[in-house]
């Protein structure tokens, strides 16, 4: 392993994903039991560097074009879901990295093993105090808790006198604080439909002390110590991404699953199912569906890199299109996964079947926020009337 601050970037990432593929497919069973990734998967997906994607170069991460990005994880994801998604979660955390101290983000980074985990931001506040922050409460939906080695939390900073800290643009402040995860309490709550693997659980802090070298804050892009077009991109946008990435992946292993299942299934009273039109007809829509919004997504992407600046954020209109790229992927992964599973007919319901783990898993990430409906009203208004409050993610 070279050391950290030198680019360490390797040829081809998706490659590398699509090498770990049999290996993944092998455990599925034991990650959704276990809620984790055995060994000795868990010690090739580190040497593979996938969890680094997106950690700048300047701390030895691979720092990919984020169409490269979204491909690599769509690979993962087509194998299992859950390590799909704990895999951009865990990409997506390093982008705090460019945003707190380098020898602080060298301290978790320097460790090869080296990963950040955080539920998303709440109510709760972060105390100043001389040199720090006292941290106390309980934050959940932290995915890959159980393979991270430092924890994140997010709040608004309460000042000796009680008063919130403010940003720059007068709003209260969101500060992110990083701490070891021994200093944090795991909280086994994740029992879910679906996703299981990620278990995205929660965990709680008792007045622990961060040293304000561990702490930053994204909201001021002026204060980013690694400048480039990636970074340019906001990290919700590149969140959004992955959540992408990790649908199109299901969906597309559920498809290419249904056409094997076609070749040899003859319904009762039926044809071969590969035989029949109307089946021709569906499966050749779906393709149509998920590529078109693969190659949209990708093209945006590309389209915003590549006018990016290498300091200034991209603007409100680049922001609405990712996220209008995003959310289409979403919805139509979760739409081929539909079809397919009822096209199966009962090859679908049995557990272990190449279906019914993939239905439940493109279920529970339909659930989250950035598969929300909402977010077509909200970039419809941002193409109709800008973003005049200057609130757009």
């Amino acid at each position: 392993m070279n050391d950290v601050g030198l680019s360490t970037r390797l040829p081809d990432p998706v490659a590398r994903a699509r090498a770990l593929g049999p290996a993944i497919a092998a455990v599925g069973d034991e990650i959704e039991k276990l809620q984790d990734f055995p060994e000795p998967l868990i010690s090739d997906l580190h040497e593979s560097r996938l969890f680094r994607l997106l950690l700048p170069r300047s701390l030895g991460g691979e720092e990919v074009e984020p169409w490269v990005y979204v491909a690599a994880i769509e690979e993962i994801a087509r194998h299992d879901g859950s390590l799909g998604w704990n895999m951009f979660v865990a990409n997506s955390s390093a982008l705090i990295a460019p945003f707190i101290p380098f020898e602080a983000a060298r301290t978790i980074y320097g460790d090869p093993r080296g990963l950040i985990s955080w539920g998303p931001p709440n109510q709760h506040k972060l105390v100043a105090a001389p040199g720090g922050y006292r941290v106390t409460g309980e934050w959940h939906f932290s995915s890959g808790y159980r393979q991270a080695t430092w924890i994140g939390a997010h709040g608004n900073v309460v000042e000796a006198d009680g008063s919130l800290r403010r940003n720059r643009f007068g709003r209260p402040t969101v500060r992110t604080v990083l701490m070891p995860k021994a200093e944090t309490t795991q909280i086994r709550d994740w029992r879910t439909l679906g996703m299981r693997g990620t278990a995205s659980e929660g965990y709680s802090v008792a007045d622990v002390f961060v040293p304000e070298t561990f702490s930053g804050t994204r909201e001021d892009p002026t204060l980013r110590r690694d400048k480039g077009p990636l970074y340019a991109f906001t990290m919700q946008g590149l969140y959004a991404c992955g959540v992408a990435a990790v649908a199109l992946g299901i969906a597309r292993a559920m498809l290419d699953a249904f056409i094997e299942l076609a070749a040899t299934k003859t319904p009762r009273y039926l044809a071969r199912l590969a035989d029949n039109p109307s089946v021709q007809s569906d499966v050749a829509r779906r393709e149509a569906d998920i590529g078109s919004a693969r190659a949209w997504l990708v093209e945006i992407l590309k389209d915003v890199h590549g006018r990016a600046d290498e300091v200034e954020p991209i603007g409100t209109t680049d922001r609405a299109r990712v996220r209008l790229a995003c959310t289409q992927a979403i919805h139509q992964a979760e739409k081929t996964a539909d079809w397919v599973y009822k096209a199966a007919g009962t090859s679908a319901i049995f557990l272990g079947t190449p279906f019914e783990r993939r239905f439940r898993d493109i279920h529970t990430l339909s659930q989250q926020i950035q598969a929300r409906e909402a977010h077509f009203e909200n970039v419809g208004r941002i193409l109709f009337n800008g973003d005049p409050d200057g609130t757009f993610m």
